[in-house]
């Protein structure tokens, strides 16, 4: 009777390995572990011209040091929206795709000043529209979840000027549907009537006082709506004074950080650093 208990016990204990562990002895968690990961020391940034076929635009993906499409890793996923200066079809032009490169964060990743924490996943679509298309950059995120190896508790989504727009257009219209952890936008605008769908999304806005071609209180106008409809986190704005619309490079290279108005949020984190502080739990 011992020998049937011992054996009953050793076959559960098997099932539960094989259950809730690889081959690599890693459980389903450590996957979405960031601290598995391996360094960053310089990865591969590609362009892939927009097609009849495939994603809804064209886009440059930045796969880090150590990504292995044949491992069960998970990566956080960094989509950048552009402003209206780099729009470009590259499906009739593909040497429009490289105006992605021109500025934020895919201008630091050529130019080998991206070195977040965390290894990331950064994905920089090109919009060839009148603009960003709510419908368009959720077909475009569902696109790269399963083209990639994406950590689906850990999707982000910054955007400059036109981008900025577009990232508080594109929650705004899904909340969370959107697949979105957190959002950074930067010199933007939104819906203030689309507030509530922020409510169990952080956002942390950027807007330099001076800027005469978006208006501060496009992004003011918006965290005050939000923090109106009483969210799961407080949003947050920063602002620069004497600043006009490229508020975008003291935010994406950190180089802001203690010339922001007190009497907004403080710039006290790199944002990268601050997005990765938040997953979506299953």
């Amino acid at each position: 009777m011992k020998n049937c208990v011992l054996v009953s016990i050793c076959i559960l204990f098997l099932f539960c390995s094989s259950s809730c562990s690889s081959d690599d002895g890693l459980s389903k968690n450590d996957y979405y572990n960031l601290s598995n990961l391996p360094v960053d020391t310089g990865g591969t940034h590609t362009g892939h011209i927009l097609t009849e076929a495939n994603a809804p635009y064209g886009y440059y993906a930045y796969q880090p040091f150590g990504y292995n499409d044949d491992s069960d890793s998970m990566y956080p996923l960094l989509i950048f929206l552009h402003g209206s200066g780099e729009k470009g079809n590259s499906l009739k032009h593909p040497e429009y795709l490289e105006r992605i490169l021109v500025n934020g964060i895919p201008k630091m990743i050529e130019n080998g000043n991206w070195s977040p924490k965390y290894p990331m996943l950064v994905v920089s679509p090109q919009c060839h529209d009148d603009g960003w298309q709510p419908a368009t950059i959720k077909r475009f995120v569902e696109f790269i979840v399963e083209k990639y190896k994406v950590n689906e508790r850990r999707i982000y989504i910054t955007g400059l000027s036109m981008g900025g727009f577009g990232c508080f257009s594109y929650v705004g219209t899904y909340g969370d549907d959107s697949h979105i952890t957190a959002v950074v936008p930067i010199c933007g605008g939104g819906n203030v009537s689309q507030a509530e769908n922020f409510k169990n999304i952080p956002v942390w806005a950027f807007h330099g006082e001076s800027d005469a071609t978006v208006a501060p209180s496009k992004s003011k106008s918006m965290i005050e709506a939000i923090n109106s409809s009483n969210p799961v986190e407080k949003a947050k704005i920063t602002l620069y004074p004497d600043v006009a619309h490229d508020s975008w490079t003291y935010t994406y290279e950190g180089t802001g950080m203690g010339k922001e108005n007190a009497n907004y949020d403080a710039f006290n984190s790199d944002i990268y650093t601050w997005m990765l502080s938040h997953e979506n739990k299953e």
